[in-house]
């Protein structure tokens, strides 16, 4: 504890850079350039919520019906069978995001890793998975980024599991669109189809834990899902870091201290690229 002490002071000193969140000045020796009252601040996801996509419920009365399910889970709306984010995708959990998608703070990655795992154990029988699957990006954004920001989670998580990574399982076929802001119905039709299985192979009756870093309107986990699905997996468990709230109200966090896309381009939508 004295030693801690000492490097936090030390790190106080020597690496006086602001928290990328709240801009205050970084009192901890840490490697996540966030301080430690914004990430005890993020606004985790609590019940009451869809037992099936995970969906924060605004009222408690729709938790209290016989099934609580929202209204498009009621109707098996979603190709995957369960899903869970760690908290509100709200500006500060933004910021953090943006980190890890474009700077590859690779130790960001690894603390939301041990935020979905804590989801895992709260409930370990509804969350038996075979293996850990990151959603992938098209091979034309990977090789401008250089990494996939899903695989940075995916990977520590897994090994917090004890669960194989399959990082090449899933590939994506189709780029996103050029457009960067996307309504609803665009966004469900540019994801449909957009992701395979490579030919030959197979996840016959295999249980796979899907991991991307937001869920916007689910369309990107439900389109991996039918992938993996068709291949012959039998269940599809989802986690993310965050979930979007709100559609018509995202946060601005992303592109407020000017991040862009490898074409210069504000990268406005989080889901996914």
């Amino acid at each position: 504890m004295i030693l801690k002490s000492a490097l936090d002071g030390l790190a106080s000193v020597l690496f006086a850079a602001p928290c990328r969140i709240c801009d205050q000045g970084l009192t901890n020796a840490s490697r996540i350039p966030i301080c430690e009252t914004c990430l005890a601040g993020f606004r985790r996801i609590a019940d009451p919520m869809c037992h099936c996509c995970g969906r924060p419920f605004v009222s408690a009365v729709a938790a209290e019906s016989v099934q609580a399910l929202c209204r498009l889970c009621r109707v098996d709306f979603y190709a995957f069978d369960r899903a869970r984010s760690f908290a509100i995708y709200d500006d500060a959990l933004s910021e953090a995001i943006v980190l890890l998608k474009y700077e590859q703070v690779t130790r960001l990655g690894v603390w939301f890793a041990d935020r979905l795992a804590e989801i895992v154990r709260q409930a370990p029988d509804e969350w038996q998975a075979d293996i850990v699957v990151p959603v992938p990006l098209h091979m034309e954004r990977q090789r401008e980024r250089g990494y996939n920001q899903a695989e940075l989670i995916a990977r520590p998580l897994a090994k917090r599991l004890n669960l194989r990574l399959e990082s090449a399982l899933l590939v994506r076929t189709k780029p996103r669109p050029a457009q960067l802001v996307l309504s609803r119905t665009e966004h469900w039709k540019s994801v449909r189809g957009a992701y395979a299985t490579w030919e030959g192979r197979k996840v016959d009756n295999v249980r796979v834990l899907l991991v991307d870093d937001v869920l916007t309107t689910g369309a990107t986990l439900d389109a991996c899902a039918r992938a993996l699905k068709k291949a012959g997996a039998s269940v599809i468990l989802g986690l993310t870091v965050g979930r979007v709230q709100s559609w018509t109200n995202p946060p601005a966090a992303a592109g407020r201290r000017g991040k862009t896309d490898t074409q210069g381009k504000p990268d406005e939508h989080p889901e996914h690229q």
